[in-house]
């Protein structure tokens, strides 16, 4: 299973931030798309970074609430760790693990074209799972 067959089932549209849009706003929109993290997009589409629910909250919990006034350049991870569509599954679940993230853009050439979770990548092993484990039943079925 590829990355492709993750993105093939997800709404086709970026949720993202720019740069200079503030903490508040970004979290007004991570509250209103039910999500946990958004990419932050240079006027070009280039990705500038990411920020997520988590990175939010630990700043208020240090810097106190003025924080949010800030821009989301101030605090968003620049170093973002991209996939491709044709990585598989596992390598995303592996770098997700390894690097201790819950949220992978998905870069096609030089553009991001998705956005995957852990959620994803976990929906998608289950599913994996269910269809070896019936094929195996119809197997053993058909003896």
């Amino acid at each position: 299973m590829t990355i492709a067959s993750i993105i093939h089932g997800k709404p086709h549209r970026l949720i993202s931030v720019a740069p200079d849009e503030s903490l508040q706003h970004a979290a007004e929109v991570l509250t209103r798309e039910r999500i946990g993290a958004l990419l932050v997009l240079k006027p070009n589409g280039d990705i500038a970074g990411i920020i997520s629910e988590r990175d939010i909250v630990r700043a208020v919990g240090v810097k106190g609430a003025d924080v949010m006034a800030r821009p989301v350049a101030e605090l968003m991870t620049k170093e973002v760790t991209c996939c491709a569509p044709e990585d598989t599954v596992d390598q995303a679940m592996a770098m997700m693990t390894e690097r201790r993230f819950r949220h992978l853009p998905v870069r096609q050439g030089s553009k991001i074209v998705a956005m995957i979770s852990i959620g994803d990548v976990v929906k998608m092993k289950v599913e994996e799972a269910e269809a070896e484990s019936q094929a195996m039943r119809e197997y053993i079925a058909r003896g």
